[in-house]
């Protein structure tokens, strides 16, 4: 159950593109976000140097989602130099540390081992990790801390633009739920707070048609070359929940060519997303 948080973000050259540190008030984790280009300067933010967790985003032009390199160090800020040098991907890095410097080197593992196992779970962001993580031996009582760290991570992470942890899926009725169907497609989906997501088993149309736009034809092949879309039985099924950007994107998709994702998506009462959400 999610419940009201009080989030402090303090802008240390005042740029809110820049550095920006986030805690939850009287909460005991901490994250820093920076982008690539001010890793000098981050290096002077004390925290980036303590032992915790630390995120690489970025994209790639040949990959539909965004990606995520999810490490741990006991100097973030060393380990994060590594990475300048070796990874190209990445544009933007968040650490995940506490206020106080309390995390050992098995919390760090823990935590690395325990994130990577739940953003492979939702599957909103391509990992870039080559290998696992293995998980720590810790005591029960640590275990259950570190959960609870976790959550506050979950939550600073997504205010600050990453929601790497959160579920795709948020209807909790099915008047939420809309459909596009045609002759040779069915899928079903819902508008959610970044995007518009389409459920697992939607059936695309197979081949884009004559007149489908080069960005239509490209990210489907995104999708089919990440196994987001798989030939089956005549069509290209969805093999899980996906997000795109808006519900023209999603509906262009399903259909093969540009369509109006407004006026496509259906409720089940036969009225389009355009009259049940722009109101």
């Amino acid at each position: 159950m999610q419940r009201p948080q009080t989030i402090q973000i303090f802008l240390p050259d005042g740029s809110p593109t820049s550095i920006r540190e986030a805690e939850i008030t009287k909460g005991l984790v901490k994250a820093v976000l920076f982008p690539r280009n001010k890793l000098a300067e981050v290096s002077k933010r004390e925290f980036v140097n303590y032992t915790g967790v630390y995120f690489l985003f970025g994209t790639k032009e040949d990959i539909a989602k965004p990606i995520v390199y999810i490490g741990e160090g006991e100097c973030c800020y060393d380990r994060i130099l590594s990475h300048n040098r070796n990874k190209d991907f990445w544009t933007h890095c968040i650490v995940l540390t506490t206020k106080t410097n309390e995390y050992t080197k098995t919390d760090g593992k823990y935590l690395e081992h325990h994130c990577i196992a739940v953003a492979k779970q939702v599957g909103r962001y391509e990992l870039d990790n080559d290998t696992g993580s293995r998980k720590t031996s810790i005591t029960e009582s640590r275990e259950y801390d570190l959960l609870d760290n976790f959550e506050a991570a979950k939550i600073l992470l997504a205010t600050l633009g990453y929601p790497l942890f959160e579920e795709k899926r948020k209807a909790e009725s099915e008047n939420e739920v809309f459909t596009c169907q045609g002759k040779e497609t069915f899928a079903q989906g819902e508008l959610v707070d970044d995007g518009y997501v389409v459920f697992k088993g939607g059936k695309c149309l197979l081949e884009e048609t004559l007149r489908a736009p080069g960005w239509v034809k490209s990210l489907r092949k995104k999708l089919v070359d990440q196994s987001v879309l798989k030939e089956e039985d005549n069509y290209l099924v969805f093999q899980e929940d996906y997000i795109f950007s808006s519900p023209s994107a999603a509906a262009s998709t399903v259909k093969g060519r540009t369509s109006n994702g407004w006026t496509s998506w259906r409720s089940k009462e036969g009225k389009t997303l355009d009259q049940v959400k722009r109101i």
